[in-house]
């Protein structure tokens, strides 16, 4: 065999091992392509299935309510005004109906609510505070309703309550045809905010005046008279309810007790004192 017959045979067992080679180069190539492509494809399923039990299911099921700010309603009746609704879940829940539905209950001055995904509803509610106490005639019964800083008549289940918490109670306010929700005559208006005023002194007036009945006049005005908690003399005045008058009367019951003690009523109109 000629050198040049050897140098040939040489190459050709050279390509054949370069060609071995990049065969087995590619297989493990593939293998490798398959060992990661089917472990993307687990971790995607993995990830797939942690958001469905994470976020899709549980915003497909009912919505976790939760309530605060409320102070006479429970949650219970807070969910159970919510039932009409018909909320299946978080997605179908509408934020402007349930406000709307809420904010129909006399009682509830406003009420905010918010959703959070994937399940959540937050509803904070803000309540009336009542400053005095009245009572409305409803088929045939008198029942007692509250009287916020604003006049809104409201009522919950916590009225006969109320009556008893030291709240004056006022009469002679034309509200027999009125409900829940309604707004007192505007003309009353200035009564209640001297109200709410007083109420919120650190002393407690009205502990000593039961009931404040208002007076209509022909000229389309009011007066006021006090009738005091303890005591059968009651205060007949104007419409200057403070915390000077207030002041100013229970020193003149107690100097007309003493002077006559029979004295049915004192009057403290126009700047001066009779009885």
């Amino acid at each position: 065999m000629s050198d040049a017959g050897f140098f040939l045979e040489n190459d050709s067992f050279l390509e054949d091992e370069e060609y071995i080679s990049s065969g087995e180069s590619k297989s493990e190539r593939r293998f490798r392509i398959i060992i990661i492509s089917t472990l993307a494809i687990l971790v995607f399923l993995l990830m797939a299935e942690f958001v469905g039990w994470k976020y899709v299911k549980p915003s497909l099921s009912n919505p976790k309510v939760t309530i605060s700010g409320n102070k006479n309603m429970s949650p219970e009746e807070v969910a159970m005004k919510l039932i009409p609704m018909n909320s299946r879940n978080w997605f179908t829940f509408d934020v402007d109906v349930a406000a709307g539905i809420l904010s129909s209950e006399s009682c509830i001055k406003n009420v905010e609510i918010e959703k959070h995904f994937p399940d959540k509803i937050l509803v904070n509610i803000n309540e009336r505070t009542p400053v005095a106490l009245t009572y409305v005639n409803a088929n045939g019964k008198c029942i007692p309703m509250q009287i916020d800083e604003t006049g809104v008549l409201f009522s919950n289940k916590k009225n006969a309550v109320v009556a008893q918490s030291g709240l004056p109670i006022i009469s002679g306010i034309p509200v027999d045809n009125m409900t829940g929700g309604m707004r007192i005559p505007s003309k009353y208006k200035t009564l209640i905010e001297q109200i709410s005023q007083i109420q919120n002194l650190p002393q407690k007036y009205f502990s000593a005046v039961s009931e404040i009945c208002v007076i209509p006049k022909d000229s389309g005005n009011y007066e006021l008279v006090l009738i005091p908690s303890s005591g059968h003399i009651k205060v007949l005045t104007d419409r200057a309810l403070n915390e000077e008058a207030l002041k100013y009367m229970m020193v003149v019951l107690d100097v007309v007790k003493q002077l006559k003690p029979d004295a049915k009523t004192v009057d403290m109109r126009y700047g001066s004192v009779s009885y």
